[in-house]
């Protein structure tokens, strides 16, 4: 799907960018707080540090400022995944490195994905399919790795367990952020991911004993 586009007045693309940015990390704290719906335009070009007025430069509704928030943070943890994630390299190994390497992102990026699952409801119905199509990609990702890991390892899967894999993986990690005012009582986050990674490779490899990366029988 193409990309929305958000109309500003001005027509500099970098001051676009920066100005965006700026009003994308406000918004973010804004909307962890109190929500998209009891946030005001103002409150964003505040925390923004800018004027009501310099905001309508850059953005027409409020809408437009939870799709670029959106929208920005699935760029970040779809580039980070891309640069990461090694396609030609399919061992067991390189599938729990993946997962550790973005369950890290996850927490660095916790306010964000909390805003995300709060806030991501209140899309527009143009907006909402492009920015879930991204995430479908992300999932995509791990998909591949799984493949790989599958013929490295010589594991037999099924299509959609390959699938379920991938998401739950996404999930699990997200989960580090929406549900950290309990998870953070009882976990520390290198705890949380190779405990996560024991329940994911369990289920991979049903049962079988994982060790530096390769499976033998029980």
């Amino acid at each position: 799907m193409k990309k929305r586009q958000v109309h500003a007045s001005v027509k500099d693309e970098r001051l676009i960018e920066k100005r965006r940015d700026q009003m994308i990390k406000g918004a973010v704290s804004l909307f962890k707080e109190k929500g998209f719906h009891r946030t005001t335009t103002r409150e964003i070009a505040k925390e923004a540090g800018f004027s009501i007025g310099t905001l309508y430069e850059y953005i027409r509704t409020k809408e437009d400022v939870l799709y670029l928030v959106c929208d920005r943070i699935y760029d970040q943890v779809g580039e980070r995944l891309q640069e990461e994630l090694d396609m030609k390299r399919g061992n067991l190994e390189s599938l729990k490195s993946a997962i550790r390497y973005y369950f890290r992102v996850m927490d660095e990026m916790q306010d964000e994905v909390l805003v995300m699952y709060q806030e991501a409801k209140s899309l527009s119905k143009d907006a909402l399919p492009y920015v879930l199509n991204k995430e479908l990609a992300m999932v995509a990702m791990f998909e591949q790795v799984i493949r790989n890991c599958m013929t490295a390892e010589g594991i037999s899967m099924k299509e959609q367990q390959i699938q379920l894999m991938a998401h739950n993986i996404f999930v699990q990690g997200q989960m580090w952020g929406f549900r950290r005012w309990v998870l953070h009582r009882h976990f520390e986050l290198e705890a949380y991911i190779e405990g996560q990674i024991e329940l994911l490779v369990h289920g991979l490899t049903k049962g079988e004993n994982v060790k530096n990366g390769s499976l033998s029988s029980n």
